[in-house]
């Protein structure tokens, strides 16, 4: 296995697997002429005994391979949650291997031999995505972590009010005055740093999946409370 060039956590980093050995130094080569640090393994199998590094970068992974193969170790990564972004780089591909790879989650599929701008192209966009795929994944866990300062009300009344009810809704609802909807209001976009319902729209918008759910379903029940309300204002 080779060394990376760098420890820097934010670098960026491409994990070579394959069983070539010539294959795996003329990539390192070809990666560090442009400032890419890189590792490399010669078997799947190698990948998963190791600790991987915390830095952002994408996994360049032949298909054809002694023991586990390039499919049946992206296989294992998703059930282990390790979403690095995989380009496939082999020289015994089909149309029907790639369509299998991509369906799966791979970044690209590449046949050898590949052009070296091709490869450097894959493995940069690859890179991008996974730095942006964490950038994402900050923010849920920034926001997550607000959320999670908020009281019982004020996330009922956040619910509501990203679902587009009014105070004097919320508050009939909730049978609570509208003076007290609004001081909630008021304490919950604080804390979720909310400039505006559409911003605070947004940040709901990167939590994560499972209170997402609880949001939509509240979300429902928030606009048959305006309709309900509406229909007896109007009565």
């Amino acid at each position: 296995m080779g060394a990376a060039n760098s420890e820097t956590a934010n670098d960026p980093i491409a994990i070579l697997v394959d069983d070539n050995a010539e294959v795996r130094d003329s990539l390192e080569e070809l990666l560090s002429s442009v400032g890419i640090d890189s590792i490399s393994f010669s078997s799947a199998q190698e990948v998963l005994n190791t600790k991987l590094p915390d830095r952002p970068g994408c996994i360049v992974l032949d298909v054809r391979m002694p023991g586990l193969s390039g499919m049946d170790l992206q296989q294992v990564l998703a059930i282990k949650g390790i979403l690095t972004p995989i380009v496939f780089l082999t020289g015994h591909g089909d149309i029907a291997m790639s369509v299998e790879a991509m369906k799966a989650g791979a970044h690209d599929f590449l046949t050898k031999p590949v052009r070296d701008q091709t490869f450097l192209d894959a493995v940069s966009t690859a890179i991008a995505a996974d730095i942006a795929r964490r950038a994402a994944s900050a923010v849920a866990r920034k926001n997550s972590s607000l959320f999670e300062t908020l009281t019982p009300r004020e996330r009922e009344v956040l619910r509501f009010v990203v679902s587009g009810a009014m105070n004097k809704q919320i508050a009939f609802h909730l049978g609570i005055s509208e003076i007290t909807v609004k001081l909630h209001r008021s304490n919950m976009m604080k804390k979720m740093n909310a400039r505006s319902v559409s911003h605070l729209f947004n940040v709901c918008q990167s939590l994560p999946a499972d209170i997402q759910c609880q949001l939509k379903t509240a979300s429902a029940a928030g606009k048959a409370v305006a309709e309900s309300a509406a229909r007896a204002h109007f009565a």
